[in-house]
């Protein structure tokens, strides 16, 4: 599940949680396997909690756009974050039509694309059909 995937501001990549400790916690960057102190002062979120504006007010989950790269690109990678603006816009477009133009900076497509391209490359893209359910099973 995306809620045990975490972004740091700040700090390139994807991590997740290994544990606490007093002023924060010990996370792993999921590519290098590195581990390092986020504290408490950093601001942490879990990809299930990040969601993109679209032009009706609403707020899509990062899961659900995540699914439609998935889609669009048959589980493959989608184009790279570091491709030209125009281009990244073009192609965030096509895989979420309604998002917010003026709320959702190119920054926000940068970093949505190289997540999802992180996930997919670790094969980790299952996690976003897995239910709460078939968490706790696969933890027992």
């Amino acid at each position: 599940m995306l809620k045990d995937i975490l972004a740091i501001a700040g700090q390139t990549g994807l991590y997740k949680l290994i544990s606490q400790t007093k002023n924060g916690i010990i996370v792993e960057n999921l590519e290098t396997k590195k581990r390092q102190p986020a504290y408490s002062s950093a601001k942490i979120s879990t990809l299930s909690e990040i969601g993109i504006y679209t032009a009706d007010g609403e707020d899509k989950p990062l899961v659900e756009v995540f699914k439609s790269i998935r889609d669009k690109e048959s589980g493959g990678a989608a184009i790279s974050h570091k491709s030209q603006n125009e281009e990244l816009k073009a192609y965030f477009e096509q895989v979420m039509p309604e998002y917010d133009t003026e709320r959702v900076y190119v920054s926000d497509i940068k970093k949505v694309l190289q997540w999802y391209n992180i996930i997919q490359s670790l094969e980790m893209l299952n996690i976003l059909d897995q239910t709460e359910e078939e968490v706790k099973e696969d933890k027992e």
